[in-house]
């Protein structure tokens, strides 16, 4: 975020040659940046979500062919999704370390962040423990709940993907042109005063503020992660 910040502001610089200016569109860009990462972390965990289905697939596959519970988790490290093989390559290395399945349990719940995983590995360490034989139906019926809850959040996601557009559109656009202005000398002259200032000031506030906002009302609702709270304490 630092270099982004620092980036921006000499760019700004550059063309406008107005410390204000520079330092308004800066912390503007830097800011959309950052929440732009986050947006990319949020993608990673709806990719995550989007394997379950298949996580459930092969262990099912695995219980049918004779595997163990414990098993057929570590072999989702060569034989599960690409995005979720590191995750299993560790609770492999935790499990041979001799932590018990139930620490192991946690730590994938913990990794998966999903409230739709800690279902699954909490019913795995129900199977477990008390003895699964209705595990299969159990996976059976959350993987079509899963999948069915993924159809759902596809639909109203791509509804509510202009809404993202816009969001980006309406926050860098009028910056853009304002830097792009900014190079005629009468443009920057005018926001070197002090009121100059103010305004870039109470801009960049609103932009950002309707930005989040916008963001706000584009994000789907994440059910709340029951079992991983709870393990938690």
């Amino acid at each position: 975020m630092v270099a982004t910040l620092l980036t921006a502001y000499l760019v700004a610089l550059l063309i406008s040659r107005t410390h204000a200016i520079a330092v308004a569109i800066a912390v503007v860009a830097s800011a959309l940046t950052h929440f732009a990462g986050k947006h990319l972390e949020d993608k990673r965990s709806w990719q995550v979500f989007e394997v379950l289905p298949e996580i459930i697939d092969h262990i099912i596959s695995g219980v049918q062919s004779g595997l163990s519970l414990n098993q057929s988790l570590i072999s989702l490290e060569s034989r599960g999704p690409k995005i979720t093989q590191s995750i299993f390559e560790e609770y492999r290395e935790t499990t041979f370390s001799g932590e018990s399945f139930e620490k192991s349990i946690q730590r994938l719940q913990s990794r998966f962040s999903l409230a739709a995983a800690d279902q699954l590995f909490e019913s795995l360490v129900f199977a477990k423990n008390l003895g699964g034989s209705e595990l299969l139906s159990l996976l059976r019926q959350l993987g079509d709940f899963i999948r069915q809850d993924l159809a759902l959040r596809r639909e109203i996601s791509a509804k509510q993907g202009w809404i993202k557009n816009s969001a980006h559109l309406s926050a860098g656009a009028p910056w853009l042109l304002l830097l792009l202005l900014s190079a005629q000398p009468a443009t920057a002259k005018s926001f070197a005063s002090s009121s100059g200032a103010m305004v870039l000031s109470f801009g960049a506030l609103l932009t950002l503020c309707a930005y989040l906002w916008m963001g706000h009302l584009s994000r789907l609702p994440e059910p709340a992660r029951i079992f991983g709270s709870f393990d938690e304490h």
